[in-house]
């Protein structure tokens, strides 16, 4: 008895979804060491179960900071091209299955133009730097503020950070108490 050609399609209950997540599972992951060892490459897959449980494989070598710093070095266009590479590869797959799979809902879109994706980026980076020099500059001399908004803001994270402060002192004196009274256990 051999194994018959499954169609590639969405389970239609939860039950069944999480079975063959389950089964399936193991073998990428395995897949993935496998790869990672024989191939000595950097490997890092992410999947989360139709339950929302994520499942995390990092390959042996190097740890998964390590696998996304080298991918946040890659420029933007050499990223966007792998990844307009993986949707062709994905849809010559799909063009023959009657899977549910929509091709038309990719990021690929959102990549035809990179320099206004950049110039919206930036301007938002802009924004929020200007913001958060003002806030520098608040904290810098709070006598210039104008503010009674800002001026409350600023008096409960100070407050807070009191709060955090008074903790950190009261574990400190606890510690301290509790190594007196081992020396003094010791030396008795």
């Amino acid at each position: 008895m051999g194994r018959r050609k499954l169609k590639i399609q969405r389970l239609e209950t939860m039950k069944a979804r999480q079975a063959t997540y389950s089964k399936r599972k193991t073998g990428i992951v395995k897949k993935a060491k496998e790869i990672s060892v024989l191939c000595e490459v950097d490997v890092a897959l992410l999947m989360y179960s139709p339950t929302d449980k994520p499942t995390l494989f990092v390959g042996q070598e190097k740890g998964l900071s390590d696998v996304l710093e080298r991918l946040s070095k890659l420029p933007f266009e050499e990223r966007e091209e792998s990844l307009i590479f993986l949707m062709k590869i994905l849809k010559k797959i799909y063009a023959n299955s009657e899977s549910d799979f929509d091709l038309n809902n990719s990021p690929q879109d959102a990549s035809d133009n990179p320099l206004k994706l950049y110039e919206e980026q930036l301007g938002e980076l802009r924004q929020r730097l200007a913001e958060k020099s003002k806030i520098l500059r608040d904290w810098k001399d709070p006598n210039n503020v104008e503010d009674l908004a800002q001026l409350n803001l600023m008096e409960e994270h100070l407050v807070a950070s009191l709060g955090g402060i008074r903790k950190k002192k009261g574990q400190f004196a606890m510690e301290l108490q509790a190594r007196e009274r081992g020396a003094e256990m010791d030396f008795q």
